[in-house]
């Protein structure tokens, strides 16, 4: 829909106001482009566009200038680009093991960033959110920005409207009013969401899934999430209470899960199970699992041998996923995007032949995440981003 259809019998100041935050979106998202380029995409006149512009140029939140490379004879077009540090915003990627912040520019540049390892005591919400007050004003003034609303992505089940972790078992958390304590501590607007939402989301906008409409994001830390772009977006269920891909039960009698059940699915396919597989004790440290696993892809002819079981159970999990959502991508992300080719070839290879929507869709794609480790990182900040385009 055209930004001139969608803002059809609005009053002036609020059709302004949409375009505005259209344009913003615009160069954010895709980057920097002509003013003759943002007319014909958003379905504004010149003139429209010109005033828009020029108004984001004096607040300072965007730039324009003369591109590197030039074609043609005459005078270039000119560049509209966004100025990241005139609006910015805080990301923040809790995970079992570490805690990772970024600040990242509008355009989506990451400006600085800063990481630190928990233990179970530094995981206490108290410590946490200590810890990452000190760290948003020590990365505010190393880079002299303020950040106007801050992101976070929690592995576990996340009430959107409000920031409420309502539980999340690898952390230990359980009702921790998240998104309240932040923002009461750092003043700005925090967003919480889960990390395999976010993960989806991040994928949707700078990833692989970037033009699809329909895709499932899998993610495998300790446990296993999954998140779901459907017809171009996110599928949040009620209360925003969406992703719990990991506790589908796939082998009824097998393992107890931390949720109650025996057999979910992330008891077969998650960092510990792919421990097991690989004959490293379950606490292994991440970088030990993703060095056995390079190590295990130098070696082709032993990556069934020894994954094959594993790939077993993964590729049952991902044939009801798609039977159940049919999407047109699967990215695999997180410790999925070490598994070795063969691994990837094989999910594909199942998935095709025993999944009825993928036969019926010509095949769903199955590709592992451009965005690695950074890809609730990169969400958290898109969902940091999403209420702060409209009001800058």
């Amino acid at each position: 829909m055209s930004s001139t259809s969608a803002t059809a019998g609005t009053r002036p100041d609020e059709a302004r106001r949409h375009n505005r935050t259209a344009v913003l979106r615009r160069l954010h998202v895709d980057g920097p482009a002509t003013r003759a380029a943002l007319a014909a995409e958003l379905g504004l006149n010149r003139s429209t566009i010109k005033a828009l512009v020029d108004g984001l140029a004096e607040a300072g939140l965007v730039a324009e200038r003369v591109p590197a490379q030039r074609t043609g004879a005459g005078r270039p077009s000119l560049l509209v680009l966004p100025q990241p540090q005139a609006a910015a915003v805080m990301a923040i990627d809790l995970r079992v093991e570490q805690v990772a912040m970024a600040v990242v520019g509008v355009g989506g540049q990451i400006l600085g960033r800063h990481s630190w390892n928990t233990t179970t005591r530094t995981r206490d919400p108290r410590e946490v959110i200590t810890h990452v007050a000190d760290t948003t004003k020590l990365l505010a003034d190393e880079l002299n920005v303020d950040p106007v609303g801050v992101g976070v992505s929690v592995p576990g089940v996340v009430r959107r409207s409000d920031g409420m972790v309502h539980e999340a078992p690898n952390l230990h958390w359980t009702d921790v009013a998240l998104g309240k304590r932040l923002s009461g501590v750092l003043g700005v607007p925090v967003q919480v969401g889960n990390d395999a939402e976010l993960g989806a989301l991040a994928e949707h906008i700078r990833g692989a899934a970037r033009g699809s409409s329909d895709v499932v994001y899998i993610s495998a830390d300790v446990g296993v999430g999954g998140g779901v772009i459907s017809s171009g977006e996110p599928l949040r269920g009620a209360g925003g209470y969406v992703g719990e891909l990991g506790h589908m039960v796939v082998r009824p009698g097998g393992r107890r899960c931390y949720c109650g059940c025996h057999g979910c699915w992330e008891t077969e396919v998650g960092e510990p199970a792919l421990c097991r597989a690989l004959a490293l004790p379950e606490d292994a440290p991440r970088g030990a699992v993703v060095a056995e696993l390079k190590s295990l892809a130098a070696d082709p002819d032993s990556v069934m041998h020894r994954l094959g079981e594993f790939t077993e159970w993964l590729a049952m999990g991902l044939v009801n996923v798609v039977n159940l959502l049919g999407p047109e991508l699967v990215v695999l992300g997180d410790l999925f995007t070490s598994l070795p080719d063969q691994v990837v070839t094989e999910l594909r290879d199942v998935v095709q032949r025993r999944s009825l929507v993928s036969r019926a869709v010509g095949g769903t794609r199955i590709v592992r995440s451009p965005l690695g480790r950074d890809a609730k990182l990169v969400g958290a900040a898109e969902l940091a981003f999403e209420p702060v385009l409209a009001l800058v």
